[in-house]
């Protein structure tokens, strides 16, 4: 699990005004609540925030170290609304929901695949199928990515939802038979299928034509 560190500062005034002068100030407004914590008023630096979505952090798990007058406390987080101003670009709140480390969550995890699959070599192609599988784990049990190793993939093969190995304590919640990743025939085109047809017919007319102008001479010769 990655777990990525984002200072916050808390603020007192939660209207339109002070608001607007925080982002003046190249601050994001937030909000951090859960199940069991109150909701908290938060300012963030534009710039991190920016650096994290970037990085593609902002779906990851979020330490925040929240300032409130030089008393500091940690809380484990995700960023369950991220919103937009529409016509600048520039990010304008951001929602933080309390990760519960004792509590199960669904997420969605990356597929990474390994391998160059046997069957490419004999004229296949490999299909992916699925990028990302939803699971269900504890917090600090849910992994970066799921590896998927499509080596042994022959043509024709596939590898389903039931063939991923998952460590102990997280439990795949797609359906078991579904493909995440096969090994294709290549199917070649009827355009493709006529221009290979019509190439080898135009070879064996060229070929007729030669046989018969180099058999014209000796016909003539004979003649005489």
């Amino acid at each position: 699990m990655e777990v990525t560190d984002l200072a916050a500062q808390v603020r007192k005034e939660q209207k339109k005004g002070p608001a607007r002068r925080l982002r003046d100030q190249g601050l994001v407004p937030a909000v951090f609540y859960g199940r069991s914590a109150d909701n908290i008023l938060l300012a963030v630096k534009s710039d991190e925030l920016i650096q994290l979505h970037k990085d593609k952090k902002d779906h990851a798990f979020i330490k925040l170290s929240i300032d409130d007058g030089g008393n500091k406390v940690e809380k484990l987080s995700l960023i369950k609304e991220l919103q937009v101003q529409p016509l600048t670009g520039k990010l304008y709140h951001v929602d933080f929901y309390e990760v519960d480390v004792k509590r199960k969550i669904t997420m969605d995890v990356s597929l990474r695949f390994l391998g160059k699959a046997i069957g490419v070599d004999l004229g296949g192609e490999l299909q992916h199928l699925k990028r990302d599988v939803k699971v269900s784990c504890l917090p600090l049990d849910l992994p970066d990515h799921i590896d998927v190793d499509v080596t042994n993939l022959d043509i024709g093969d596939s590898i389903r939802i039931r063939d991923l190995k998952v460590a102990e304590g997280i439990t795949l919640l797609d359906r078991p038979d579904t493909s995440v990743a096969a090994v294709a025939m290549i199917r070649v085109s009827k355009t493709e299928e006529a221009k290979e047809q019509g190439a080898e017919e135009g070879a064996k007319a060229e070929g007729t034509e030669a046989t018969g102008a180099a058999a014209a001479p000796a016909e003539k010769e004979k003649g005489k």
